[in-house]
């Protein structure tokens, strides 16, 4: 049966060893190429939490952060092109599949470039943002992509205690990957920026039995 670090830690069935961390590397690769090759992170999450059966039914939920604000840089301003007194708005989420936290997403968005409905959705609802726009049928670019953990440590093959497996168990870190994106509307006008931090739960799943 699957598991899942439910708590939002790290903890993982996984053994320590080192067809685990080979497999831990070819999963996360793939889960990252699968982020950068699709517009809407919340859907591409949604995808994952279901082919790993990590809730059922496999439902990406919202939960607001609600006591945090952020300004928008001089830089993200400039990357929104926008003026210093044009309103942006932030917003910071928690993307659940089922109890498990798989990301934490800062978001700066300019409530002018929305409609009115997107905007109450936002402000009053947990709604994920990229299904709030979905209509816009917007497109996303991605700024930078940063693996935050690699499992095979440097060095590793020619490390001669590398494939040994003593039984302890794969301590993956609460954070991998951090993405940095801006989405843009179709003509090319960009309406929001946001800094998304996946975490060990993308990963919280048994390993397949041989």
């Amino acid at each position: 049966a699957a598991g899942c670090a439910c708590d939002g830690g790290a903890r993982t069935a996984w053994p320590d060893s080192y067809l685990a961390r080979v497999e831990a590397l070819a999963l996360l690769q793939t889960f990252n190429a699968d982020l950068l090759s699709h517009d809407s992170a919340t859907l591409t999450l949604e995808r994952w939490c279901g082919a790993h059966g990590l809730a059922s039914p496999p439902r990406i939920v919202a939960e607001r952060v609600t006591a945090m604000d952020k300004a928008p840089t001089a830089e993200q301003r400039a990357e929104l092109g926008v003026t210093p007194a044009e309103p942006v708005r932030y917003r910071r989420v928690r993307l659940r599949c089922g109890a498990a936290v798989l990301s934490e997403a800062d978001n700066w968005y300019v409530p002018g470039r929305l409609t009115a409905e997107m905007n109450t959705v936002l402000d009053s609802t947990d709604v994920p943002f990229g299904k709030a726009v979905q209509a816009l049928h917007f497109r996303r670019h991605t700024l930078s992509s940063v693996v935050l953990w690699s499992p095979l440590p440097e060095g590793w093959e020619m490390s001669p205690t590398a494939a040994k497996d003593d039984g302890t168990k794969l301590r993956i870190p609460e954070q991998l990957l951090q993405h940095r994106a801006v989405l843009v509307l179709p003509d090319g006008t960009p309406f929001s920026e946001v800094v998304e931090t996946y975490t060990g739960n993308v990963l919280a799943f048994s390993m397949p039995k041989p």
